[in-house]
Formats: structure tokens, sequence, C-alpha cells
């Protein structure tokens, strides 16, 4: 048995589709400065005001897609855990950054185990950004810390570029293409373009051109908007489409502040003016199914797209438990550096 033990970390969801349980579950996550990255009382009057209507709204969106084992999310994600374990020699464990099961209760259960020396920590968030991958770590190490756990942790983050990953994609994604469509759209999460900015070593380069993610630059270690090009480009790359069968929008913004362009419902309502009948609709910034994906894509969006003009949206499911997905994971688990 491996003195290394695993643990896989995605965003979370609330326990149930009730309104009491998605209101907590709304404040933690949007109390979390990672995500809101306003002064703490300005942040609590802000989420305060979200709350008021919020939870009555997400509780319906929740009910819509929510399974009969729970939260799409945390089901799919333990099956990837459960198909991982079955690979391994060393213990996988799952945890959501809010909600449950936490990353403290993940970690706690690991350094527990006999033998165990190092936890590889694996936040499932393809590209960078401060909202998903540094409060996930940031969490993580103060478990460690806060616990004087005797554990090395040694953390595997934003893969966008690492070998494996676009095989994968693509692999999952095939079936669904063969099928054929008039375009791809490839919507990826939206971020504030201010975290672009705050996450840009350099100080000056994201967002201060037209063309910032095609200008070769240390910012895009950290470039959020960055990655999700870089990985659009692979994937269009290695299937061989050609300009104008794809293009890239970002959804799920939240508040008045500018995000980054361009937005998916406006590319939706485009692309339907523009005469596409068959749309398909890729994720990359989600492994696995959520309601960002089930909901806000596989039936608002497609609402949309049909109002407009549309005839047919498919949602391209994630990464989810495809086993090339599984494959890559335990690859990465079996190759990764240990921590020095």
């Amino acid at each position: 048995m491996s003195d290394r033990a695993v643990l896989l970390a995605n965003l979370g969801s609330p326990a149930s589709p009730e309104v009491a349980d998605v209101r907590r579950y709304l404040n933690q996550f949007l109390m979390d400065p990672y995500v809101i990255d306003l002064p703490w009382p300005v942040r609590r009057l802000l989420v305060g005001l979200i709350l008021l209507l919020r939870p009555k709204q997400s509780a319906a969106a929740y009910a819509s897609i929510w399974w009969e084992e729970g939260s799409p999310l945390v089901v799919i994600s333990r099956r990837v855990q459960q198909a991982l374990q079955a690979r391994l020699d060393m213990p996988v464990e799952l945890a959501m950054r809010y909600g449950q099961p936490s990353i403290e209760k993940g970690l706690l259960a690991l350094a527990a185990r006999p033998g165990v020396k190092e936890v590889l920590f694996m936040p499932q968030y393809p590209q960078f950004a401060d909202s998903t991958v540094t409060t996930s770590i940031v969490e993580a190490r103060r478990v460690v810390a806060e616990h004087k756990l005797d554990i090395k942790l040694t953390v595997v983050s934003s893969f966008h570029d690492k070998p494996g990953y676009i095989d994968a994609l693509v692999a999952s994604a095939a079936p669904h293409l063969e099928q054929g469509f008039d375009h791809l759209l490839f919507s990826y999460h939206g971020l504030p373009e201010r975290h672009l900015r705050k996450a840009d070593p350099t100080g000056s380069h994201c967002l201060a051109y037209p063309d910032c993610c095609d200008r070769p630059s240390p910012a895009h270690a950290t470039c959020y908007r960055a990655q999700c090009v870089s990985v659009t480009r692979a994937f269009t790359e290695r299937l061989g489409l050609r300009d104008g069968q794809w293009s890239l929008a970002f959804q799920s913004r939240l508040g008045k502040d500018k995000w980054i362009e361009p937005y998916t419902e406006a590319r939706i309502d485009e692309l339907a003016a523009q005469g596409v009948k068959r749309l398909l609709v890729m994720c990359p910034a989600f492994v696995a199914d959520c309601i960002e994906t089930l909901e806000e894509i596989g039936d608002r969006a497609r609402e949309l797209f049909i109002e407009a003009g549309g005839e047919e949206l498919v949602l391209v499911p994630c990464l989810n438990d495809h086993p090339q997905w599984i494959d890559t994971l335990a690859h990465w688990c079996q190759t990764e550096p240990s921590a020095a």
C-alpha cells in the first residue's frame, strides 16, 4: 500500500433543494473573500441582499435537476472517487469547498489512515481562478495547519495543459459531435474582469490588449480566460474544426460588475439569428455536470435558443466518470512528483 492518498475537491452543493439548505450553502459560498473580493462589511451587506431573493430562485433551479440519489455534482463526483479508488492502491476521498463532504472532513479522514504520509490534493478545475483553485488550496492548508496534521500536501491544480486532459475531453465529447451540428459553442463559467487583473503577476497584461490571450506572457499561468482559450484551441485543432464552426463564451454572471465577454446568452441569440439550427454546447470549465450545465445550459439556454429561432440545443456532458478521464486521473496520481 502506498503512503500517498488522494483528495479530490470540487465546488460543492446544497444538502437539498430546500430553500433553507440553499440559503445556507449560498451564504458560505458568497461570503468567501475569494468569490466576492470586497471588504467584509461590504461583502456581508451585499450577500445579505442577495440572500433575500436568490435562495428561493436557486432552490427552484436545483429542484429541477436534482436526482433521486442527490445533487448531480456530488453523485457524479462520488462515482469518480469510487472508480478512481478501484484503480489505485492508495486511499481516495472526496471533498467539496462548500457544503459536504468538506475539505476538512476529507483531510482528517485521510490523515487518520495508518501509513498515509502525503495527500495529493486535486481541485477539479481545469483552469486557474482564485475563486476556485486558490480558495480550495488555502482551505486545505488551513486544515493541515490548524489540526497540526503530520502529512505533506502536494497540490495538482489548473490542469488545462496537463497531458491527458484534452485527450479525455475529446474522447468524452466525440460521440456527441459525431451526430452532427451546425455550430459548437464552448461555454465557460464567467469571472469579473477585476479577478483577471488581480491574478495578473505582471500587472499590465490581462485585458490590456484586445488580443491579450494571444500574446505570450507569464500572466497566462494564472489567467483564467487565457486558459479557457487554450483549451478551446487545443480541442478544436485536435478535431480539425474550422473557424466559424465554433465559438467561445462565458456564462453565470452575478451582480452588476463587468464580467469577461462574450456572454453566453448574447452569443446564443446571435447564433440563432445567423441561422444555426442545431447547436452543441460544451462546458469545459466543469469536469462534472452540475446546476450550471444541467439547468443553466440544458434548460434555460435551450429555451432561449429555441425562442430565438433555433431548433435544437444539445448539451454535451462533462467528463463525469468517463473511463478515459478516470484513466487520466489515475495516471496523474501515480506519476505526480512528491512534495518537497
